[in-house]
């Protein structure tokens, strides 16, 4: 299935200048969600993940579902205060200062092995700092998986040591 014929390009969202690649579209297509949850699904073959964690808020969708497929549990790596119990966090940077990603103390066990997903991967600084959460509580970090990655943004510079894997790429906005 042609994935990217269901992703909405929405103009100047959040802020002028940028093309916000909206995936609500292909999320309310069940075909398009089915085929999305198996594409990313078959990239995984006989990487022994033991869970699944994946970023606020769109990395948690096809996070959860690529985990249901798997047969593990899935953890939610989320923005400061939203998580209940203990948390450790990472900084990163943004165009212009800096943000957080938070995860609980207990989610990973020394020996798992992650898979983290989220939906976009643009600079990488998210998904970096997402790396060192996993890293830090001991687990290992098997494969990092984007539905959409913007090429000219050059995130997987930041992410060379790792598997990184997604489904549709644009090279230019």
């Amino acid at each position: 299935m042609e994935l990217k014929k269901l992703i909405r390009d929405v103009p100047n969202f959040p802020k002028q200048g940028i093309i916000f690649k909206d995936i609500t579209t292909l999320l309310k297509d069940p075909k398009g969600l089915n085929s999305a949850a198996d594409e990313l699904f078959n990239l995984l073959y006989n990487k022994q993940i033991t869970k699944v964690a994946g970023i606020e808020s769109r990395g948690f969708i096809l996070g959860a579902i690529v985990a249901q497929k798997l047969g593990v549990g899935f953890v939610p790596i989320r923005k400061p205060s939203k998580l209940p119990a203990e948390t450790i966090s990472e900084s990163y940077a943004l165009e212009y200062g800096t943000d957080r990603i938070e995860i609980h103390k207990d989610a990973i066990q020394e020996g798992d092995k992650i898979l983290l997903h989220d939906d976009l991967l643009a600079t990488g600084g998210t998904m970096e700092a997402a790396c060192k959460l996993v890293e830090r509580l001991g687990g290992e970090v098997v494969q990092i998986s984007f539905l959409i990655e913007l090429n000219f943004l050059n995130g997987r510079d930041k992410l060379k040591k790792y598997d990184v894997r997604s489904l549709i790429q644009y090279d230019s906005e």
